[in-house]
């Protein structure tokens, strides 16, 4: 097999530097070019020939945005832009993915073998995962998506620039229910049309997406300012309710306990399980024990296998799980594994996936109300 070609892009040379001894030490990876800028990146994309491009949030002359626009305009490639931990690179790679890159790396605040390690294997597994996809197919996939939740009528819905009017039925009937997410690689731009879709009276929904610190803060603010359900970052003590949304802090492991009849997030620190922190699996499974045969669990777009064990601790307490398809995945990876594995109920098209959770949250009811 021919090896990964990738031109690395970033305003800093020593950050090119760093990327480059990451790549050049990666069997099956090229470094085919470097470009300090965005118009000298542009200026190379039809000798270099780059298979991935590794593109910098914040660049002069031509930020990362318009280089990112540029580049799908006239080869659509798979693009991982690489992003500083900060509020601004948190809202502007979160952009990024809205307009087509297909996944993002962020720069260590810090030094040290330790953290150069990390950086070196999540950047060469998301290059190799990356190279090869149909990129054309994805934007256009999401241009419709876009369209779509452009017509999709939203009553409860204010003008963009204000926040979204909340549903606020307390739903007391869904307070000792729960729904527990997990997705990763297309997950922003999934979560976006989905939670856009969804109306309330629902079970509190507990959601792993795969961030760094101080990426899901904005994330949630993000997804509350378009959805009628209430989001916000998960923090210890929170209790969860009906119709409320829960995003698990990037950096840190999201349990969940119960205490004097409510159940509680609780925010920890710790060591990455199936490979995340955090973790899907952590929180799946905190999640069937508490609230067994009351729990729905979902599985959608990301790579590894981060969440099938935990949807498989849900169907054997006695819930039910539901995995987004291959069509509509951006990368159909955990929530293939879940399904190979016999640890999902049913598939379901991203389209549907606000009609499909609300349906099975009222069997919920309906199971409950006559004591199954």
């Amino acid at each position: 097999m021919s090896s990964v070609r990738v031109l690395v892009v970033d305003d800093s040379a020593l950050m090119r530097e760093m990327i480059c001894d990451f790549l050049t030490d990666a069997p099956g990876i090229e470094v085919v070019g470097t470009a300090a800028n965005g118009r000298k990146a542009l200026e190379m994309l039809d000798s270099a020939k780059p298979d991935v491009i590794t593109l910098d949030v914040q660049m002069p002359e031509m930020d990362g945005l318009a280089t990112l626009d540029e580049i799908l305009k006239r080869r659509p490639l798979p693009v991982i832009m690489f992003s500083s931990l900060t509020t601004r690179g948190a809202d502007t790679t979160l952009d990024a993915l809205d307009r087509g890159a297909l996944d993002y790396v962020a720069k260590p605040e810090g030094g040290g073998p330790a953290v150069h390690a990390t950086l070196r294997e999540e950047l060469v597994r998301k290059i190799r995962t990356m190279a090869g996809t149909d990129v054309r197919r994805m934007l256009q996939i999401r241009r419709e998506r876009a369209e779509k939740m452009k017509q999709r009528p939203s009553p409860t819905l204010s003008s963009p620039s204000t926040p979204a009017v909340k549903f606020d039925t307390k739903a007391p009937q869904y307070s000792d229910k729960c729904i527990a997410l997990g997705i990763s690689t297309g997950g922003p731009p999934a979560l976006a049309s989905m939670f856009q879709s969804l109306r309330g009276p629902l079970p509190p929904i507990v959601v792993v997406q795969h961030m760094p610190a101080d990426f899901t803060k904005a994330f949630a603010w993000r997804l509350d300012s378009i959805s009628s359900l209430t989001v916000k970052e998960a923090t210890s003590g929170d209790v969860l309710q009906p119709n409320h949304v829960y995003i698990a802090p990037g950096g840190k492991q999201l349990h969940l306990r119960k205490e004097a009849g409510s159940v509680k997030c609780l925010v920890r620190d710790g060591e990455p399980v199936s490979g995340h922190k955090p973790s899907v699996d952590v929180m799946m499974k905190c999640a069937a024990e508490i609230y067994g045969a009351r729990c729905l669990g979902v599985i959608m777009t990301g790579m590894g296998r981060d969440g099938s064990d935990g949807c498989g601790a849900i169907r054997k307490a006695g819930g039910f799980t539901l995995g987004q398809d291959e069509a509509s995945s951006d990368v159909y990876g955990m929530n293939k594994v879940a399904l190979v594995e016999g640890n999902l109920d049913r598939q379901f098209h991203l389209d549907e996936a606000a009609s499909v959770i609300s349906t099975q949250v009222r069997r919920m009811w309906d199971r409950a109300a006559v004591g199954v």
